[in-house]
């Protein structure tokens, strides 16, 4: 079993596309006419190609729309709502750069705040999550927000920052696998705690509760080996953080050398993205014996 592409694609994408409008927003890159107008295009393209990607991944598309009634309570929801409004008020904010090249910068800033709230909304999603316990943890929106910080700052064309970012969003992805690798274990919980039947004594299951796959064992149920999640830890760091920065630092600045940054750096999150998903550990895996 693997991630659903629609979703690494969708965190991926979306985070790239609401981290550069983050940067538009705050006035970086200081641009109008049509240079802002290629700089949002890339920014849109981005933030709803990740959007409409993650639609694929429910069950009924079309009712996508019920999503954003439950505010309340869904963290969904609020992603909904805050990458709404992020749209149109950073469109308001580009068309004015772009036809008038007037600066509404109020505009700008509360859609730099929407958008970021967007990819921490989406975190949230993951990380309100008690039954991951890789999940479970205040690194996990940290871990979106510099991700997306440092792929905007890159697509801005804002090098010092880049640099500065992917180094700390580096920091950060590396935290999250070695205090993830024991989340699990740390949660205390086990097939006598899933039951609920360990006052009884030890529990352990005579058979699968299914002969076959299902919904809970494609989405919440990946394994992953041990060499093989190192080898690809190893391939997104280099990808994602280590290449962009030497490219930065190293050579000097050229559009070609900074679209292979990018590249690299797109290439490494994606994979860092299937890590989060199939190392995730859900507690129902224990009824299956994969925990």
């Amino acid at each position: 079993m693997h991630p659903a592409p629609s979703v690494i694609i969708f965190t991926t994408l979306s985070g790239l596309g609401f981290g550069l409008l983050t940067f538009l927003g705050l006035g970086l890159p200081d641009v109008t006419g049509m240079t802002a107008f290629w700089f949002f295009v890339i920014g849109y393209v981005l933030a709803v190609g990740g959007l409409m990607a993650s639609t694929f991944h429910l069950g009924h598309p079309e009712r996508a729309w019920k999503a954003f009634s439950q505010w309340r309570s869904s963290w969904l929801s609020r992603e909904g709502i805050c990458a709404v409004a992020a749209l149109l008020v950073m469109a308001l904010f580009g068309a004015g750069l772009v036809f008038f090249s007037a600066v509404w910068q109020p505009l700008g800033y509360l859609g730099a705040a929407l958008s970021l709230g967007t990819v921490f909304t989406t975190s949230m999603i993951y990380a309100q999550m008690k039954t991951v316990p890789r999940w479970h943890m205040p690194w996990t929106p940290a871990k979106f927000l510099t991700l997306s910080l440092a792929g905007g700052a890159l697509l801005a064309g804002q090098i010092t920052l880049a640099v500065i970012l992917l180094v700390l969003a580096g920091a950060i992805t590396l935290a999250t696998w070695i205090i993830g690798d024991g989340a699990f274990a740390r949660s205390g919980t086990d097939m006598e705690t899933a039951t609920g039947l360990g006052r009884i004594g030890t529990v352990s299951a005579f058979e699968p509760p299914h002969t076959g796959t299902n919904y809970l064992l494609r989405e919440f149920v990946h394994v992953v080996g041990r060499k093989h999640s190192l080898k690809l830890r190893l391939i997104a760091g280099l990808l994602a953080f280590v290449l962009p920065v030497l490219i930065l630092l190293l050579l000097p600045f050229s559009h070609a050398l900074a679209l292979v940054a990018i590249l690299s750096h797109v290439a490494g999150v994606a994979t860092a993205r299937w890590l989060f998903f199939a190392e995730a550990e859900h507690v129902v895996g224990l009824y299956y014996g994969k925990r």
